[in-house]
């Protein structure tokens, strides 16, 4: 009678060792690969900014505990004085200021990117002038909380539509592109100051706020706009972002790399104008965000992808640091966030300006 044979053993293969410089994430069959730097950088960025958070939950007139303010923002658990400090007081401003701070860092990357100049964001190029300049129409037209986003992304695809156009396109032109938005938005600011000084005291000093940049009394309904075009933005703008990896090479190179290189700009530069357009009819324009947080995050994630999340992280932690400051540093008078921005910037500025070479950006 013949031996029952034995079974046979099943060998698995194991997955392949990842590459150098990236991590395998694996869940289930499914595996994919991430670099390691910008996926520490985000984890650290991450952390930084719910401390963060918790700080500006906790701090003011009436102090409630980080761990405290967390567990009320989060969990809704708490006594009823936490709650009414932390939910209806101060985590209306913290969620406009992580929105406001993504949307200008994400945009000012893609930007960057785009032309090639580190120098080149929604504030040099004209964008948040443009959206000021109709935020602020729009409010003295007709003071509502539904005007100001419709408003201000118009003005923002007006001025950019602007600065293409006379600059004939990014691409190669960087620097042409950089200067004709400098041009673009000092007659927008001009037509900003024109219609304060036409209108009367009441719509001057509501639309006011949309000059200087504050997280103070923001509109909810602005907030969730910007909440609803962030939800679709920065997916598309991660997207987006492999393309740019080869506009960093000429035109020429990036064709033979497969891309499409007009409408993946045209992409790139609308979804721009949308992240900076819905920042300013929240905020109102903030300098100097969409400038610092692409610098750090590059510093951060080192050579490689663009980043465009880790920038819109770095952009919510500057944003709200800044707000802190200011609400704290001169308490019970509070300084309007983009006055600390540019306070704090303008050095940063002058700065990359003397370090800035003739490059594109890495």
């Amino acid at each position: 009678m013949p031996r029952p044979r034995a079974p046979r053993e099943t060998v698995v293969p194991s997955p392949p060792a990842a590459p150098p410089g990236t991590v395998r994430l694996a869940a289930g069959g499914l595996s994919v690969l991430v670099s390691r730097g910008p996926l520490l950088a985000g984890v650290a960025l991450t952390a930084v900014l719910v401390a963060v958070v918790a700080v500006c939950l906790s701090v003011g007139d009436v102090a409630v505990a980080p761990l405290d303010a967390l567990r009320a923002a989060v969990l809704g658990t708490g006594s009823p004085r936490d709650l009414l400090v932390v939910t209806e007081l101060r985590m209306p401003r913290v969620e406009a200021g992580v929105a406001v701070g993504a949307a200008l860092g994400a945009a000012g990357c893609l930007m960057q990117t785009l032309s090639g100049n580190r120098l080149a964001t929604p504030d040099t190029v004209g964008l948040n002038n443009g959206a000021t300049a109709f935020a602020v129409a729009g409010v003295v037209a007709g003071p509502t909380s539904v005007l100001p986003p419709a408003t201000a992304l118009t003005g923002a695809a007006t001025a950019a539509a602007l600065t293409l156009a006379l600059s004939g396109g990014v691409g190669q032109r960087g620097y042409r592109f950089l200067v004709v938005g400098l041009g673009v938005g000092a007659v927008f600011g001009a037509a900003t100051n024109l219609i304060l000084s036409r209108a009367e005291i009441d719509a001057a000093n509501a639309a006011f706020a949309w000059t200087v940049g504050t997280l103070n009394g923001r509109s909810q309904p602005a907030v969730t706009v910007l909440e609803v075009g962030l939800l679709v933005c920065l997916p598309l703008a991660v997207v987006l972002a492999r393309g740019l990896n080869a506009l960093r090479f000429s035109d020429a190179v990036a064709t033979v790399l497969g891309e499409r290189v007009r409408p993946l700009r045209v992409a790139v530069l609308l979804t721009s104008v949308v992240c900076a357009g819905l920042a300013v009819a929240v905020a109102g324009p903030v300098g100097m965000i969409a400038l610092a947080a692409p610098e750090a995050a590059r510093r951060l994630t080192g050579p490689g992808p663009v980043p465009v999340l880790t920038s819109a992280l770095a952009g919510a932690v500057l944003t709200l640091s800044a707000d802190l400051v200011g609400r704290t540093v001169m308490a019970p008078l509070e300084i309007p966030v983009g006055l600390v921005t540019a306070v704090v910037g303008g050095p940063y500025l002058l700065w990359l300006l003397l370090t800035t070479r003739t490059r594109r950006t890495p």
